[in-house]
Protein backbone atom coordinates (compact mmCIF):
# COMPACT_ATOMS: atom_id res chain seq x y z
CA UNK A 1 0.00 0.00 0.00
CA UNK A 2 1.33 3.41 -0.99
CA UNK A 3 1.22 6.10 1.72
CA UNK A 4 3.19 9.01 3.17
CA UNK A 5 2.93 9.59 6.92
CA UNK A 6 5.44 10.74 9.52
CA UNK A 7 5.99 7.70 11.71
CA UNK A 8 4.10 4.40 11.95
CA UNK A 9 5.34 3.96 15.53
CA UNK A 10 2.77 6.62 16.50
CA UNK A 11 -0.07 4.34 15.41
CA UNK A 12 -1.00 2.93 18.82
CA UNK A 13 -1.53 6.39 20.26
CA UNK A 14 -3.54 7.38 17.20
CA UNK A 15 -5.73 4.29 17.40
CA UNK A 16 -6.65 5.04 21.00
CA UNK A 17 -7.51 8.63 20.16
CA UNK A 18 -9.65 7.57 17.18
CA UNK A 19 -11.59 5.23 19.47
CA UNK A 20 -11.98 8.00 22.08
CA UNK A 21 -13.48 10.38 19.49
CA UNK A 22 -15.75 7.63 18.22
CA UNK A 23 -17.39 7.29 21.62
CA UNK A 24 -18.81 10.80 21.17
CA UNK A 25 -19.99 10.28 17.57
CA UNK A 26 -23.18 8.18 17.95
CA UNK A 27 -24.85 9.44 14.77
CA UNK A 28 -21.93 8.45 12.56
CA UNK A 29 -21.70 5.16 14.45
CA UNK A 30 -25.33 4.31 13.64
CA UNK A 31 -24.68 5.10 9.97
CA UNK A 32 -21.56 2.93 10.02
CA UNK A 33 -23.56 -0.01 11.39
CA UNK A 34 -26.08 0.31 8.55
CA UNK A 35 -23.32 0.76 5.96
CA UNK A 36 -21.62 -2.42 7.19
CA UNK A 37 -24.80 -4.40 6.47
CA UNK A 38 -25.93 -2.74 3.23
CA UNK A 39 -22.57 -1.85 1.57
CA UNK A 40 -24.04 1.12 -0.40
CA UNK A 41 -20.54 2.24 -1.48
CA UNK A 42 -19.32 -1.15 -2.70
CA UNK A 43 -16.62 -0.73 -5.38
CA UNK A 44 -16.56 3.08 -5.11
CA UNK A 45 -13.22 4.90 -4.93
CA UNK A 46 -13.35 8.02 -2.74
CA UNK A 47 -10.54 10.57 -2.56
CA UNK A 48 -10.82 12.88 0.43
CA UNK A 49 -8.96 16.09 1.25
CA UNK A 50 -9.81 16.83 4.89
CA UNK A 51 -8.16 17.75 8.17
CA UNK A 52 -6.55 14.49 9.26
CA UNK A 53 -7.96 14.31 12.78
CA UNK A 54 -9.57 11.69 15.02
CA UNK A 55 -13.03 12.76 13.87
CA UNK A 56 -12.08 12.51 10.18
CA UNK A 57 -10.72 9.04 10.88
CA UNK A 58 -14.17 7.95 12.06
CA UNK A 59 -15.71 9.30 8.84
CA UNK A 60 -13.16 7.45 6.71
CA UNK A 61 -13.81 4.21 8.60
CA UNK A 62 -17.56 4.66 8.05
CA UNK A 63 -17.04 5.06 4.31
CA UNK A 64 -14.82 1.98 4.26
CA UNK A 65 -17.46 -0.04 6.13
CA UNK A 66 -19.85 1.00 3.36
CA UNK A 67 -17.62 -0.77 0.84
CA UNK A 68 -15.63 2.19 -0.45
CA UNK A 69 -11.91 2.30 -1.11
CA UNK A 70 -10.83 5.55 0.53
CA UNK A 71 -7.70 7.64 -0.06
CA UNK A 72 -7.01 10.51 2.34
CA UNK A 73 -4.86 13.62 2.20
CA UNK A 74 -4.67 16.77 4.33
CA UNK A 75 -6.55 19.97 3.55
CA UNK A 76 -4.16 22.11 5.60
CA UNK A 77 -0.39 21.71 6.20
CA UNK A 78 -0.71 22.26 9.96
CA UNK A 79 -3.89 20.37 10.77
CA UNK A 80 -2.63 16.81 10.42
CA UNK A 81 -2.46 14.71 13.57
CA UNK A 82 0.48 12.44 12.70
CA UNK A 83 -0.53 9.70 15.12
CA UNK A 84 -3.98 9.49 13.52
CA UNK A 85 -2.47 9.28 10.04
CA UNK A 86 -0.20 6.47 11.21
CA UNK A 87 -3.06 4.54 12.80
CA UNK A 88 -5.19 4.75 9.66
CA UNK A 89 -2.35 3.25 7.64
CA UNK A 90 -1.19 0.58 10.10
CA UNK A 91 -4.42 -0.64 11.62
CA UNK A 92 -7.09 0.19 9.06
CA UNK A 93 -5.18 -0.04 5.76
CA UNK A 94 -6.28 3.41 4.59
CA UNK A 95 -3.75 5.04 2.23
CA UNK A 96 -2.98 8.40 3.85
CA UNK A 97 -0.79 11.16 2.41
CA UNK A 98 -0.35 13.76 5.14
CA UNK A 99 2.49 15.17 7.22
CA UNK A 100 2.08 17.89 9.81
CA UNK A 101 4.12 20.92 8.71
CA UNK A 102 4.51 19.78 5.09
CA UNK A 103 5.64 22.43 2.62
CA UNK A 104 3.61 23.64 -0.34
CA UNK A 105 5.22 21.25 -2.84
CA UNK A 106 4.56 18.25 -0.60
CA UNK A 107 0.99 19.41 -0.01
CA UNK A 108 0.27 19.45 -3.74
CA UNK A 109 2.11 16.19 -4.35
CA UNK A 110 -0.23 14.61 -1.81
CA UNK A 111 -3.25 16.10 -3.58
CA UNK A 112 -2.02 14.55 -6.81
CA UNK A 113 -1.48 11.20 -5.08
CA UNK A 114 -5.17 10.86 -4.18
CA UNK A 115 -6.37 12.31 -7.49
CA UNK A 116 -4.35 9.74 -9.44
CA UNK A 117 -6.37 6.97 -7.76
CA UNK A 118 -9.09 7.96 -10.26
CA UNK A 119 -11.89 8.57 -7.74
CA UNK A 120 -15.57 8.19 -8.42
CA UNK A 121 -16.39 10.57 -5.54
CA UNK A 122 -14.33 13.36 -3.99
CA UNK A 123 -14.65 14.99 -0.56
CA UNK A 124 -13.00 18.38 -0.12
CA UNK A 125 -12.40 21.00 2.56
CA UNK A 126 -11.46 24.28 0.92
CA UNK A 127 -11.72 23.12 -2.75
CA UNK A 128 -7.98 22.67 -3.35
CA UNK A 129 -8.50 19.03 -4.33
CA UNK A 130 -11.34 19.80 -6.72
CA UNK A 131 -9.66 22.82 -8.30
CA UNK A 132 -6.41 20.85 -8.82
CA UNK A 133 -8.40 17.98 -10.31
CA UNK A 134 -10.04 20.38 -12.77
CA UNK A 135 -6.88 22.26 -13.73
CA UNK A 136 -4.39 19.40 -13.95
CA UNK A 137 -6.52 16.29 -14.55
CA UNK A 138 -9.48 17.37 -16.70
CA UNK A 139 -9.99 13.90 -18.18
CA UNK A 140 -10.22 12.33 -14.72
CA UNK A 141 -12.58 15.08 -13.61
CA UNK A 142 -14.99 14.15 -16.39
CA UNK A 143 -15.33 10.66 -14.89
CA UNK A 144 -16.12 11.79 -11.33
CA UNK A 145 -19.72 11.12 -10.26
CA UNK A 146 -19.77 14.02 -7.82
CA UNK A 147 -18.25 15.54 -4.73
CA UNK A 148 -18.89 17.16 -1.36
CA UNK A 149 -17.45 20.35 0.10
CA UNK A 150 -17.02 20.81 3.85
CA UNK A 151 -16.31 24.50 4.40
CA UNK A 152 -17.59 27.99 3.55
CA UNK A 153 -14.44 28.99 1.64
CA UNK A 154 -14.67 25.92 -0.58
CA UNK A 155 -18.37 26.41 -1.31
CA UNK A 156 -17.66 29.99 -2.42
CA UNK A 157 -14.91 28.78 -4.79
CA UNK A 158 -17.04 25.98 -6.22
CA UNK A 159 -20.05 28.22 -6.80
CA UNK A 160 -17.72 30.53 -8.74
CA UNK A 161 -16.61 27.55 -10.85
CA UNK A 162 -20.24 26.60 -11.51
CA UNK A 163 -21.10 30.19 -12.43
CA UNK A 164 -18.21 30.27 -14.92
CA UNK A 165 -19.37 26.99 -16.44
CA UNK A 166 -16.16 25.08 -15.68
CA UNK A 167 -17.43 22.71 -12.97
CA UNK A 168 -17.31 19.18 -14.38
CA UNK A 169 -19.44 17.32 -11.83
CA UNK A 170 -22.13 18.04 -9.23
CA UNK A 171 -21.18 19.16 -5.72
CA UNK A 172 -23.12 18.74 -2.49
CA UNK A 173 -22.42 21.74 -0.24
CA UNK A 174 -22.23 19.85 3.05
CA UNK A 175 -21.15 23.10 4.71
CA UNK A 176 -24.59 24.56 4.03
CA UNK A 177 -26.54 21.82 5.80
CA UNK A 178 -28.28 23.24 8.87
CA UNK A 179 -26.87 20.41 10.97
CA UNK A 180 -23.42 21.43 9.80
CA UNK A 181 -23.05 25.20 9.72
CA UNK A 182 -25.39 26.05 12.59
CA UNK A 183 -23.56 23.67 14.93
CA UNK A 184 -20.08 22.90 13.56
CA UNK A 185 -19.36 26.48 12.50
CA UNK A 186 -20.91 28.13 15.54
CA UNK A 187 -20.30 25.79 18.48
CA UNK A 188 -17.32 23.90 17.04
CA UNK A 189 -15.35 26.89 15.76
CA UNK A 190 -16.36 28.95 18.78
CA UNK A 191 -15.00 26.50 21.33
CA UNK A 192 -12.00 25.17 19.40
CA UNK A 193 -10.74 28.66 18.45
CA UNK A 194 -10.70 29.78 22.07
CA UNK A 195 -9.07 26.44 22.94
CA UNK A 196 -6.29 27.02 20.38
CA UNK A 197 -5.61 30.56 21.59
CA UNK A 198 -5.43 29.46 25.22
CA UNK A 199 -3.14 26.51 24.49
CA UNK A 200 -0.81 28.68 22.43
CA UNK A 201 -0.66 31.71 24.72
CA UNK A 202 -1.95 30.84 28.22
CA UNK A 203 -3.21 34.44 28.30
CA UNK A 204 -6.23 35.65 30.27
CA UNK A 205 -9.16 36.54 28.03
CA UNK A 206 -11.29 38.10 30.78
CA UNK A 207 -11.01 41.88 30.79
CA UNK A 208 -9.48 42.04 27.31
CA UNK A 209 -10.68 43.56 24.05
CA UNK A 210 -11.30 40.66 21.69
CA UNK A 211 -11.73 41.53 18.00
CA UNK A 212 -13.64 39.14 15.72
CA UNK A 213 -13.39 39.86 11.99
CA UNK A 214 -16.51 38.47 10.33
CA UNK A 215 -19.92 37.68 11.80
CA UNK A 216 -20.97 34.61 9.88
CA UNK A 217 -21.71 31.42 11.79
CA UNK A 218 -18.05 30.97 12.73
CA UNK A 219 -17.72 34.57 13.84
CA UNK A 220 -20.89 34.31 15.91
CA UNK A 221 -19.50 31.29 17.71
CA UNK A 222 -16.12 32.90 18.44
CA UNK A 223 -17.76 36.14 19.62
CA UNK A 224 -20.15 34.28 21.93
CA UNK A 225 -17.38 32.20 23.50
CA UNK A 226 -15.05 35.17 23.94
CA UNK A 227 -17.82 37.11 25.68
CA UNK A 228 -18.45 34.07 27.86
CA UNK A 229 -14.79 34.20 28.91
CA UNK A 230 -15.23 37.80 30.08
CA UNK A 231 -13.89 39.75 27.10
CA UNK A 232 -15.30 42.93 25.62
CA UNK A 233 -15.96 41.75 22.07
CA UNK A 234 -15.60 43.95 18.99
CA UNK A 235 -16.97 42.74 15.66
CA UNK A 236 -15.79 44.06 12.30
CA UNK A 237 -17.90 43.43 9.19
CA UNK A 238 -18.41 44.50 5.57
CA UNK A 239 -22.01 43.24 5.37
CA UNK A 240 -24.47 45.79 6.85
CA UNK A 241 -27.01 43.10 7.77
CA UNK A 242 -24.48 41.00 9.65
CA UNK A 243 -23.05 44.12 11.29
CA UNK A 244 -26.53 45.09 12.43
CA UNK A 245 -27.09 41.60 13.80
CA UNK A 246 -23.82 41.79 15.77
CA UNK A 247 -24.89 45.15 17.20
CA UNK A 248 -28.30 43.80 18.17
CA UNK A 249 -26.59 40.81 19.78
CA UNK A 250 -24.82 43.25 22.10
CA UNK A 251 -21.35 43.47 20.57
CA UNK A 252 -19.36 46.58 19.73
CA UNK A 253 -19.21 47.08 15.95
CA UNK A 254 -16.64 49.27 14.21
CA UNK A 255 -14.18 49.30 11.28
CA UNK A 256 -10.94 47.36 11.68
CA UNK A 257 -8.94 50.60 11.66
CA UNK A 258 -10.70 51.56 14.91
CA UNK A 259 -10.67 48.07 16.41
CA UNK A 260 -6.94 47.78 15.71
CA UNK A 261 -6.22 50.49 18.27
CA UNK A 262 -8.11 48.64 21.02
CA UNK A 263 -7.66 44.93 20.47
CA UNK A 264 -5.69 42.60 22.68
CA UNK A 265 -6.77 39.55 20.65
CA UNK A 266 -7.70 39.45 16.96
CA UNK A 267 -9.35 36.49 15.20
CA UNK A 268 -10.22 36.45 11.49
CA UNK A 269 -13.11 34.24 10.33
CA UNK A 270 -14.14 35.77 7.01
CA UNK A 271 -12.95 33.47 4.22
CA UNK A 272 -11.47 36.53 2.51
CA UNK A 273 -7.96 37.86 1.96
CA UNK A 274 -5.96 40.62 3.71
CA UNK A 275 -8.55 41.29 6.39
CA UNK A 276 -5.79 42.43 8.75
CA UNK A 277 -3.08 44.30 6.83
CA UNK A 278 -0.35 46.93 7.09
CA UNK A 279 -2.53 49.90 8.09
CA UNK A 280 -3.95 47.81 10.92
CA UNK A 281 -0.60 46.51 12.17
CA UNK A 282 0.58 50.12 12.33
CA UNK A 283 -2.18 50.90 14.84
CA UNK A 284 -1.97 47.84 17.10
CA UNK A 285 -0.80 48.07 20.69
CA UNK A 286 2.33 46.35 21.95
CA UNK A 287 1.62 42.67 22.63
CA UNK A 288 -1.41 42.28 20.34
CA UNK A 289 -2.18 38.63 19.55
CA UNK A 290 -3.36 37.86 16.02
CA UNK A 291 -4.91 34.55 14.94
CA UNK A 292 -6.92 33.12 12.08
CA UNK A 293 -9.74 30.59 12.21
CA UNK A 294 -10.86 30.97 8.60
CA UNK A 295 -9.79 28.26 6.17
CA UNK A 296 -6.70 29.74 4.50
CA UNK A 297 -3.83 31.77 5.97
CA UNK A 298 -4.43 34.67 3.55
CA UNK A 299 -6.76 36.48 5.95
CA UNK A 300 -3.74 37.99 7.73
CA UNK A 301 -1.29 39.83 5.46
CA UNK A 302 1.83 38.20 6.87
CA UNK A 303 4.04 39.46 4.06
CA UNK A 304 3.23 43.04 5.03
CA UNK A 305 4.11 42.25 8.65
CA UNK A 306 7.36 40.60 7.54
CA UNK A 307 8.26 43.73 5.58
CA UNK A 308 7.49 45.97 8.56
CA UNK A 309 9.34 44.07 11.28
CA UNK A 310 12.99 44.36 12.30
CA UNK A 311 13.11 40.89 13.86
CA UNK A 312 11.06 37.72 14.05
CA UNK A 313 11.35 34.73 16.35
CA UNK A 314 9.35 31.82 17.71
CA UNK A 315 8.95 32.87 21.31
CA UNK A 316 6.69 29.96 22.23
CA UNK A 317 5.30 26.94 20.40
CA UNK A 318 2.75 28.19 17.84
CA UNK A 319 3.60 31.84 18.69
CA UNK A 320 5.82 34.03 16.48
CA UNK A 321 6.92 37.45 17.67
CA UNK A 322 7.23 40.23 15.09
CA UNK A 323 9.13 43.20 16.49
CA UNK A 324 8.48 46.56 14.82
CA UNK A 325 10.96 49.47 14.51
CA UNK A 326 9.29 51.42 17.35
CA UNK A 327 9.67 48.46 19.73
CA UNK A 328 6.07 47.21 19.56
CA UNK A 329 5.61 43.46 19.34
CA UNK A 330 2.83 41.68 17.47
CA UNK A 331 2.34 37.97 18.11
CA UNK A 332 0.96 35.75 15.33
CA UNK A 333 -0.38 32.33 16.20
CA UNK A 334 0.21 29.18 14.10
CA UNK A 335 1.68 31.07 11.13
CA UNK A 336 -1.74 32.54 10.44
CA UNK A 337 -3.20 29.12 9.71
CA UNK A 338 -6.18 27.54 11.44
CA UNK A 339 -5.41 28.17 15.10
CA UNK A 340 -8.06 25.73 16.30
CA UNK A 341 -6.38 22.84 14.48
CA UNK A 342 -2.73 23.92 14.54
CA UNK A 343 -2.59 24.90 18.22
CA UNK A 344 -5.41 22.64 19.48
CA UNK A 345 -7.30 19.57 18.23
CA UNK A 346 -10.08 21.10 16.16
CA UNK A 347 -13.78 20.76 16.85
CA UNK A 348 -15.13 18.43 19.54
CA UNK A 349 -16.19 15.02 18.26
CA UNK A 350 -19.84 15.53 19.20
CA UNK A 351 -20.08 18.46 16.77
CA UNK A 352 -18.19 16.74 13.95
CA UNK A 353 -20.55 13.81 14.45
CA UNK A 354 -23.26 15.77 12.63
CA UNK A 355 -20.96 17.24 9.97
CA UNK A 356 -19.49 13.88 9.05
CA UNK A 357 -22.86 12.14 9.20
CA UNK A 358 -23.88 14.58 6.46
CA UNK A 359 -20.72 13.66 4.52
CA UNK A 360 -21.36 9.92 4.77
CA UNK A 361 -25.02 10.18 3.75
CA UNK A 362 -24.17 12.63 0.95
CA UNK A 363 -21.61 10.16 -0.41
CA UNK A 364 -24.34 7.53 -0.51
CA UNK A 365 -26.66 10.03 -2.24
CA UNK A 366 -24.02 10.90 -4.87
CA UNK A 367 -23.49 7.23 -5.70
CA UNK A 368 -27.25 6.75 -6.15
CA UNK A 369 -28.19 10.03 -7.82
CA UNK A 370 -24.97 11.57 -9.20
CA UNK A 371 -25.74 10.67 -12.80
CA UNK A 372 -29.06 12.52 -12.57
CA UNK A 373 -27.59 15.78 -11.22
CA UNK A 374 -26.40 18.81 -13.15
CA UNK A 375 -22.89 20.26 -12.92
CA UNK A 376 -23.70 22.70 -10.17
CA UNK A 377 -23.56 23.14 -6.39
CA UNK A 378 -26.51 21.63 -4.51
CA UNK A 379 -27.59 21.95 -0.91
CA UNK A 380 -27.72 18.80 1.17
CA UNK A 381 -31.14 17.20 0.58
CA UNK A 382 -33.55 18.17 3.36
CA UNK A 383 -34.28 14.54 4.16
CA UNK A 384 -30.58 13.96 4.96
CA UNK A 385 -30.36 17.11 7.09
CA UNK A 386 -33.47 16.13 9.05
CA UNK A 387 -32.32 12.54 9.41
CA UNK A 388 -29.05 13.70 10.96
CA UNK A 389 -30.95 15.97 13.37
CA UNK A 390 -33.32 13.15 14.33
CA UNK A 391 -30.45 10.71 14.93
CA UNK A 392 -28.63 13.30 17.04
CA UNK A 393 -31.70 13.97 19.18
CA UNK A 394 -32.21 10.23 19.65
CA UNK A 395 -28.60 9.82 20.77
CA UNK A 396 -29.17 12.59 23.33
CA UNK A 397 -32.35 10.99 24.66
CA UNK A 398 -34.51 13.86 23.40
CA UNK A 399 -38.02 13.32 22.01
CA UNK A 400 -40.08 15.91 20.13
CA UNK A 401 -43.71 16.29 19.08
CA UNK A 402 -45.16 15.28 15.72
CA UNK A 403 -47.79 17.19 13.76
CA UNK A 404 -51.34 15.86 14.04
CA UNK A 405 -53.32 15.23 10.81
CA UNK A 406 -55.37 18.33 11.64
CA UNK A 407 -52.21 20.46 11.96
CA UNK A 408 -50.80 19.13 8.70
CA UNK A 409 -54.06 20.01 6.92
CA UNK A 410 -54.11 23.48 8.52
CA UNK A 411 -50.54 24.27 7.43
CA UNK A 412 -51.19 23.13 3.85
CA UNK A 413 -54.49 24.94 3.34
CA UNK A 414 -55.58 28.51 2.70
CA UNK A 415 -59.20 27.85 3.59
CA UNK A 416 -58.97 28.13 7.38
CA UNK A 417 -59.43 31.58 8.86
CA UNK A 418 -59.12 32.95 12.36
Amino acid sequence: MDYDVKDLSLADQGKNRIEWAGIDMPVLRSIRERFAKEKPLEGVRISACLHVTTETANLVLTLKEGGAQVFLTASNPLSTQDDVAAALVKYYEIPVFALRGEDRDTYYSHLRAVIEREPHVVIDDGADLISTLHKDYPQLAERVLGGMEETTTGVIRLKAMAKDGVLKFPIIAVNDAYTKHMFDNRYGTGQSTIDGILRATNRLIAGSYFVVAGYGWCGKGVAQRARGMGATVIVTEVDPIKALEAKMDGFLVMPMKEAAKLGDFFVTVTGNTSVIRKEHFELMKDGAIVANSGHFNVEIDLQALEDMCVSKREIRKEVEEYKLPDGRRIFVLSQGRLVNLAAAEGHPASVMDMSFANQALSAEYIVKEGKNLQRQVYKVPDEIDRQVAQLKLKSMGVEIDELTPEQIKYLSSWEFGT
